[in-house]
């Protein structure tokens, strides 16, 4: 007598996973890990780090110069360290969270709108004339004025990120820094070096 058939009703049989054989699939494994393969072969973030090192390094700077700002004895609450302070602070401490995020894996994302290739390496050109920039402003607050030493550190800023056309832009940051010149000189008190060239104005001095 033949073997009783399993019929149509016979559920199809089922697969099962060998625990001692887990799969190899590279997507697989990396989503396992909380990474995916993008993720993974994602480069070093050099300029984000060279930045948020900078931008520390610009802020003890201004810590250290601050304290060389004479102080007279008219100098209410708010004297003309605290601007310096405030501001050196706020710098050393944005560059450091940078610094921590990156050590955490953070990642400065494109906008999805944006028009860039997130694989593309560090602009070194452009980097090196922002610093620059900096620096230049830095040097010419002495023999300039701090309010030409702010157009040339805006205009440059601008200029080299993009901005045209570039006689707007050399004006707005005029004003904007002549516009700072007298709200510092004379709302807050806070004697920043005028220059030669407006020296003799007395609103642009503290």
């Amino acid at each position: 007598m033949p073997a009783p058939s399993s019929g149509a009703g016979a559920s199809p049989p089922t697969a099962t996973t060998n625990p001692t054989n887990p799969t190899t699939d590279p997507a697989t494994t990396a989503t396992a890990a909380g990474t995916t393969p993008a993720a993974a072969r994602r480069p070093r973030p050099v300029g984000e780090i060279v930045f948020a090192v900078a931008v520390v390094a610009l802020g003890a700077y201004v810590l250290l110069d601050a304290g060389n700002i004479n102080v007279p004895l008219t100098a209410g609450a708010m004297g003309p360290r605290t601007m310096p302070y405030l501001v050196g602070g706020l710098l050393v401490l944005s560059g450091l969270g940078v610094l921590a995020t990156i050590a955490r894996g953070g990642r400065g994302e494109a906008e999805e709108s944006e028009d860039t290739d997130s694989t593309a390496g560090t602009d070194w050109l452009t980097v090196g004339i922002l610093v620059a920039v900096v620096v230049a402003h830095i040097l010419l607050i002495e023999p300039i004025g701090w309010p030409f030493a702010a157009t040339v550190l805006f205009a440059g800023t601008a200029v080299t990120l993009g901005a045209r056309p570039i006689w707007r832009t050399v004006l707005v940051g005029l004003v904007m820094a002549l516009v700072i010149q007298v709200a510092m000189a004379g709302g807050l008190g806070i004697s920043l070096p005028a220059g030669p060239l407006l020296e003799g104005v007395e609103i642009f001095r503290g």
